[in-house]
């Protein structure tokens, strides 16, 4: 039995702490596969509070990585696929750049930036469609890449991007924006791995999240049938201004 507890057990947790961020996964899964974005950001900002700070980044985007391939497989015919074979080699770029640096960046202006993107995209006149295209997709998949291997939070960056390309049709944003997540966080795990981040001693923990975001992805897919595309992309874009919100407090609280 003590020999399961470790395998499950990071060191430095309580089996309640554990406990807490499996249910934690399940709920947050839940959330972005039925309101579209916000449910990797809320799990970052709880293991935030709870995991020790070098594990926080890595342990976290293995745990996106599963929970966003779950609700890729589980929406597989609304992804599109066109935009995911121009995120790719973005993707690639953007990790290969940033395993070579792996240092701190100017966390504040990061933030900032990234949240006067998110308003924009949000709130801000449509896109041009040269943006939204084809190289569009690739510098956006190469910068936010990057950027996620520091700060771990370009995922609203992304799901605003998507949701311009794909016109707020839920079905479609939910599949491509997890498709295109599932990409820029594979990465993660060599580029860690290869920085000495000894992920053996999460595993256990890491899949047992993946398990309960698998069943939250289920329960918050069956709730997205029940909104419309209108009500959808409300929410969609409150559930980002909050969350740019959010960016642009931690910055200047910072500063």
């Amino acid at each position: 039995m003590q020999a399961v507890l470790d395998v499950l057990i990071p060191a430095g947790l309580s089996p309640a702490l554990v406990a807490a961020l499996i249910f934690a996964a399940g709920i947050t899964s839940a959330v972005t596969a039925s309101l579209g974005i916000g449910g990797g950001v809320l799990l970052l900002a709880l293991m935030a509070l709870t995991v020790p700070p070098a594990a926080i980044i890595p342990v976290h985007g293995m745990v996106q990585l599963g929970s966003n391939a779950n609700r890729a497989l589980m929406t597989l015919r609304h992804i599109n696929v066109r935009i995911v074979a121009w995120f790719l080699p973005g993707v690639i770029l953007g990790a290969w750049l940033g395993s070579l640096f792996l240092v701190d960046l100017p966390l504040g202006i990061v933030q900032l930036s990234i949240a006067g993107f998110i308003l924009l995209l949000c709130w801000g006149p449509p896109v041009p469609k040269v943006a939204t295209g084809p190289v569009g997709t690739l510098i956006a998949a190469f910068f936010t890449t990057f950027l996620s291997l520091f700060i771990g939070a370009t995922g609203p960056l992304v799901a605003a991007f998507i949701k311009q390309q794909q016109n707020g049709e839920r079905f479609s944003t939910v599949a491509t924006f997890a498709a295109t997540m599932s990409l820029q966080h594979a990465p993660k795990a060599l580029v860690y791995g290869a920085a000495g981040f000894v992920f053996g001693e999460w595993m256990g923990l890491i899949v047992l999240m993946i398990a309960a975001g698998a069943l939250g992805t289920w329960a918050g897919l069956n709730l997205l049938k029940n909104i419309s595309n209108r009500r959808f992309g409300l929410i969609f874009n409150v559930l980002l201004t909050l969350l740019a919100i959010r960016l642009i407090w931690q910055a200047l609280s910072a500063w």
